[in-house]
């Protein structure tokens, strides 16, 4: 299948221009995109900074506004503030006028987006900011513009030509525009000494959360601690498998009463299938690893990583002070096999 689907690729290739041709202009539209970002680094100066203090003394949000593209490039901006420590929000300019400039406090501070500095639907917000008394960080592509005349920082991303071939697709200042809303928002990171815990709270879903949370949580905290997949040395791997499906670690504990004396993983059923033509009967403490890697279910989630990380396990085995089990923690994405013991 992949090879044919690789065959009706080449054969769509070659009714388009020559590969080497297609491949010669992406390398030099992204050339170009780092020469527009390395012109933009040279021109940041201290209204870099007037914007950073400005940020710094809002007390209510950021809200972010534009429309079309920049309106896209906003939301981002808006979400990456969000996400390290600066309460943000993005307004559509456009819908602002229908009732959701209601979004703006006084204690905010807006940013308006617009390349040309003269889009209409921006530019005629900046009467209603003026009455409520909020300041207005402007990024616009020119500096005699309405809009950037009426700022009270005007950020500077402008370009010479877009790499879109008819200079007109808003490509080469959407990538400066977002470009400095992330220095922007990587200078609030610093400015507020945001660390990583803080970006933990932020981040609580997914592996990421996961990850971050390792810096202050404990392996209680995360680890699995109830049915767990446990079977006897004397049962067989038939009848373990059940065990293994039903628990979901991609292994079984092997228990003699309240006591760990062995691991079975989705790596060693593998392995053993070689040795044992009649696996399904053969029992669980002939295939089983002997002395798993464990770990205290009080130590630190990113001693767990380490350990994980170092020998590339997929889960540790958690004990009480006793020794006794008390859960696994399977938390952290790694390479290789899917193994909690070597």
């Amino acid at each position: 299948m992949a090879s044919d689907n690789l065959r009706s690729v080449a054969a769509l290739r070659r009714t388009a221009t020559g590969a080497s041709t297609i491949v010669e202009e992406a390398r030099r539209v992204l050339l170009d995109q780092m020469g527009i970002l390395a012109g933009l680094a040279e021109r940041v100066d201290e209204r870099f900074a007037d914007a950073v203090a400005v940020l710094l003394a809002t007390e209510g949000r950021v809200v972010v506004s534009g429309v079309g593209k920049s309106g896209l490039i906003g939301r981002k901006i808006a979400s990456t503030f969000a996400s390290t420590g600066t309460p943000a929000l993005f307004m559509n300019a456009a819908e602002a006028h229908h009732g959701d400039l209601g979004m703006v406090t006084r204690k905010d501070t807006v940013l308006l987006i617009s390349h040309s500095g003269e889009t209409q639907e921006v530019v005629e917000l900046l009467p209603h900011l003026r009455a409520l008394g909020v300041p207005v960080i402007a990024m616009v592509g020119r500096r005699d513009s309405v809009l950037a005349r009426n700022a009270t920082v005007a950020l500077d991303v402008s370009v010479d030509r877009e790499v879109c071939p008819n200079n007109l697709a808003p490509t080469s200042s959407a990538l400066a525009t977002l470009a400095l809303g992330d220095a922007l928002a990587v200078a609030m990171i610093r400015e507020r000494g945001f660390g990583s815990e803080d970006f933990a709270r932020f981040h609580p879903g997914g592996s990421l959360g996961r990850k971050l949370s390792s810096n202050t949580a404990k392996v209680r905290d995360v680890m699995r601690n109830s049915k767990l997949p446990v079977v006897a040395p004397t049962d067989t791997v038939g009848e373990s498998l059940m065990t293994m499906t039903e628990g979901r670690l991609g292994l079984v504990l092997v228990m003699h009463g309240d006591r760990l004396v062995g691991l079975v993983t989705d790596g060693d059923l593998r392995r053993a299938i070689v040795r044992y033509p009649d696996l399904l009967k053969v029992k669980v403490s002939e295939i089983m690893t002997l002395n798993p890697v464990t770990i205290d279910q009080e130590a630190m989630l990113a001693d767990a990583h380490q350990r994980m990380t170092g020998m590339k396990l997929k889960a540790l085995v958690a004990l009480d002070g006793e020794g006794k089990v008390t859960g696994v923690v399977e938390v952290f994405d790694q390479d290789g096999d899917a193994r909690a013991t070597r």
